[in-house]
């Protein structure tokens, strides 16, 4: 299974984003496939908050029911992931520590807005 998408950063992207991963979903393991539907939605999310503008795109490979890899890509200038150091009651601000939590591995990638991680049951 293999899905590359492109669709325009805005409100409607973290929509779109979930609605192609769900498509995959009967390739998946209905519990991946849920989570991969909330790191997804969380990462392009952040694209539109931070990016602005351009195209998402939106990649993922899996070869197995509970395996996949994905990767969020925006226009943006990219970041240096940094721990989360706010109080935990504190609003907005997690979904990098969401994606820490949930994904096996994860990581962003240099020279761009490049967010990956990969779960393996």
């Amino acid at each position: 299974m293999s899905l590359d998408i492109e669709f325009p950063c805005d409100r409607r992207a973290p929509a779109r984003a979930r609605d192609a991963v769900r498509e995959l979903g009967g390739q998946l393991d209905p519990q991946l496939a849920a989570d991969v539907e909330l790191l997804v939605s969380e990462l392009v999310s952040n694209s539109v908050k931070y990016a602005g503008e351009g195209d998402v795109r939106l990649s993922a490979l899996s070869d197995r029911p509970r395996h996949v890899w994905v990767e969020v890509a925006d226009a943006g200038a990219g970041f240096v992931a940094v721990p989360r150091d706010r109080s935990p009651t504190e609003v907005g601000g997690w979904g990098l520590h969401l994606v820490d939590s949930v994904a096996d591995r994860w990581g962003v990638r240099e020279a761009a807005s490049r967010v990956w991680f990969e779960i393996d049951r």
